[in-house]
């Protein structure tokens, strides 16, 4: 493929991407249109995705880490996680409901979010750097989604698509690093009260740390790094699985306390209009 029909690639694919979007209705895969398991290629149509969406006003608030279980990563084919960018108007506050038809296919996982208070400019930052940059950590569950039809992706597709972003609910309860060991934390996601997914920090690449310091690295190798007011989603610590509408979910991490999420179902919202 030469350098103007790549760029014709990325162009469609982000359109594909972008109109799924607009209706509501997810598309074929992505990787068809790509070079075959080309991921820098990938990223060029998030990065066109991220351009556009600042462009409309959108405004970025930090970064989320996807494919941090050795398990999905073989599913894939790959070795190393991914990343994506979070905007403002995909955090959700607790106890607002998530609306009908707000996402395509949702599917939940419950995460540690780090809040920078330093920026982290460094291409091989250290777990000290990491501690001293970060101001606090949360409890946070991350709903993920995806523009591609049935969830049939490959590390092409989810990194084309903002790796599956979809929207985030975090803690209202900072707590120093001092405070919790993130590697041992046990954590617990319920569903309408029924456990659904368990796992601990170490779930997590090994660690959330670990994870963080990947982006970190990634992101300043590319000129891009991480800064202060960053929120970063370092990956989730069990499986995820499916939200639907009337479901209630509640995250415990230890250390980190809980945090929920709720989606309205079409009933509720038609009784409150």
């Amino acid at each position: 493929m030469t350098a103007r029909e790549s760029g014709d690639a990325v162009v469609k694919a982000a359109a594909a991407l972008q109109e799924a979007a607009r209706c509501g209705v997810p598309c074929a895969p992505v990787r068809s249109l790509l070079p075959e398991a080309d991921v820098e290629t990938a990223y060029a149509v998030q990065r066109l995705h991220f351009e556009r969406a600042v462009a409309e006003g959108r405004r970025p608030v930090g970064r989320k880490i996807g494919l941090t279980s050795p398990a999905v990563q073989h599913q894939l084919g790959v070795d190393q996680p991914d990343f994506g960018t979070l905007f403002a108007d995909m955090a959700v506050p607790e106890g607002q409901p998530i609306a009908p038809g707000r996402l395509l296919q949702p599917k939940i996982e419950a995460e540690v979010a780090l809040v920078l208070g330093a920026d982290l400019p460094h291409r091989e930052p250290t777990v000290a750097d990491l501690l001293r940059a970060t101001a606090f950590a949360l409890p946070a569950l991350e709903i993920v989604d995806s523009r591609i039809v049935n969830w049939d992706i490959t590390i092409v597709d989810t990194v084309a698509d903002n790796a599956s972003c979809g929207l985030f609910v975090l803690g209202g309860t900072p707590v120093p690093l001092d405070r919790v060991d993130l590697r041992a934390a046990t954590m617990n996601l319920t569903r309408n009260g029924e456990s659904v997914s368990r796992g601990t920090g170490a779930d997590c690449l090994g660690s959330p740390l670990t994870a963080a310091l990947w982006l970190a690295s990634t992101l300043a190798g590319l000129g891009d790094p991480l800064k202060a007011g960053d929120i970063l989603l370092t990956g989730a610590l069990g499986p995820m699985v499916l939200a639907g509408e009337g479901d209630e979910f509640t995250a415990h991490i230890e250390g980190l306390g809980m945090v929920t999420a709720a989606f309205a179902s079409a009933a509720s919202e038609g009784a409150g209009a």
